[in-house]
C-alpha cells in the first residue's frame, strides 16, 4: 500500500487531498501542531511542526509521496515561513526518494503572461508573494534533479465546503450567515478562473496514480470553472441561494476602497490588495496537458459545487 504524508491536512486543499487519497486506498499520515497520534477517519495524525525539520523527517519515514499544502494562515509572515517549510519537505523527500506534491497558484505570473496560462508561460511576478512562489518552484525543480520527484497542480481561486481561507469565504459571502448580499471582486467584462477543491484533489489523486510515468518535474494546469465576463460566478451563487432558500440575494461590488484604506494597518488586507491585479486582468488556465494525460479534467457542475460550498460554510442549511 502506498504511503503519503500530508502537510497542511487541516486546511482546505490538504484536507481534501488527504481524504481522497485515503478513499483511494492510500496509507495517509498527516502532520499537525497539536498533540495527538490517534488514528481517526482512516488518517494517522502525528504531532509535529512543518517548521521543524526533525519532525518532518520523522513523519516522512517510508513515505512515497509528501503533499506540501501548508501555508501561513491569513497571508501572514510568508517571507519568514514559506521557504523554510518547503526546504524541510524537500529534505525529507530526497531522503525517502518521494514525490512532492505542491498545489500551485497563479501568483507566479505577471500580466505579461496573460490572458492564457500554460505550464511554460513565463513566470515574472509583480508581487512579493508571487516572487516567493516562483522561488518555491525553482527549489522544487532543483530537488527533482537531486533524487526527489515533483508534481505541481495549478488552478485558479479555490472554493469548497471545507475551505475557509480563500476569496469565496473571505470576500464574496460571510461564513455562518445566510447570504443576503454577494460581493463581487471582479471587474465587469474581465474573465476569472475558479477551482472547486474536491476537483483539484481528484485531479491530484489521479495524477499520483500515474506518477511513475510523469516527468520528474511535472506541472499541470486545471481549467476549473471559467467565469467569462466576471459576473457569471456571483450570478451562480445568487441562483443557488434563491433555489435553496427562496430568497434572492443582491450582488454588490467588493469594497476595494476599504482594503486600500486598511492595508497600512492590516497585513491580510495588504496582501489582498497586492493581488488585485488578478481581478483586473483576464486570467485563464490552459488544461491541454492535463486532458492529454488523464483523458479529461475532473469537473463538478458549478451550481452543485457552489451549493456544497455554501452548506459547508453554514450559509445554507444542508
Amino acid at each position: 500500500m502506498a504511503k503519503v504524508l500530508v502537510l497542511g491536512a487541516t486546511g482546505g486543499i490538504g484536507g481534501e487531498v488527504a481524504a481522497q487519497l485515503r478513499d483511494a486506498g492510500w496509507n495517509v499520515r498527516a502532520l499537525r501542531r497539536r498533540a495527538g497520534s490517534e488514528r481517526s477517519e482512516g488518517i494517522e495524525w502525528v504531532h509535529g511542526d512543518a517548521m521543524n525539520r526533525d519532525d518532518v523527517m520523522r513523519a516522512a519515514q517510508g513515505a512515497d509521496v509528501i503533499v506540501h499544502a501548508v501555508n501561513p494562515p491569513g497571508y501572514k509572515r510568508w517571507s519568514e515561513l514559506v521557504l523554510p517549510m518547503l526546504d524541510n519537505t524537500i529534505a525529507a523527500a530526497k531522503a525517502q526518494g518521494a514525490t512532492i506534491v505542491l498545489p500551485g497558484t497563479v501568483y507566479n505570473f505577471g500580466p505579461d503572461a496573460f490572458p492564457l496560462l500554460d505550464e511554460n508561460s513565463p513566470q515574472r511576478p509583480v508581487t512579493k508573494k508571487g516572487a516567493i512562489r516562483v522561488e518555491m518552484e525553482a527549489r522544487l525543480k532543483r530537488a527533482s534533479e537531486e533524487g526527489a520527484r515533483v508534481l505541481i497542480v495549478r488552478a485558479g481561486d479555490f472554493f469548497g465546503p471545507n475551505a475557509a481561507n480563500n476569496w469565496f469565504s473571505q470576500g464574496l459571502v460571510k461564513p455562518g450567515q445566510s447570504v443576503k448580499k454577494i460581493s463581487n471582486p471582479s471587474t465587469r467584462g474581465i474573465g476569472h478562473s475558479w477551482a472547486y477543491l474536491p476537483d483539484v484533489a481528484r485531479t491530484t489523486v489521479e495524477l499520483l496514480a500515474r506518477r511513475e510515468s510523469l516527468d520528474a518535474f511535472a506541472r499541470f494546469h486545471m481549467a476549473g470553472h471559467w467565469d467569462d465576463d466576471g459576473t457569471q460566478f456571483t450570478a451562480a451563487i445568487q441562483r443557488v441561494v434563491a433555489k435553496c432558500s427562496g430568497q434572492k440575494p443582491s450582488i454588490g461590488t467588493f469594497p476595494w476602497w476599504l482594503i486600500t484604506v486598511a492595508s497600512p494597518f492590516n497585513e491580510t488586507f495588504r496582501e489582498m490588495g497586492e493581488m488585485r491585479y488578478l481581478w483586473r486582468e483576464r486570467v485563464q488556465m490552459n488544461n491541454a496537458r492535463l486532458v492529454q494525460t488523464l483523458g479529461r479534467e475532473p469537473h463538478t457542475p458549478l451550481d452543485q459545487a457552489i451549493e456544497a460550498t455554501l452548506i459547508g460554510l453554514k450559509c445554507l442549511d444542508a
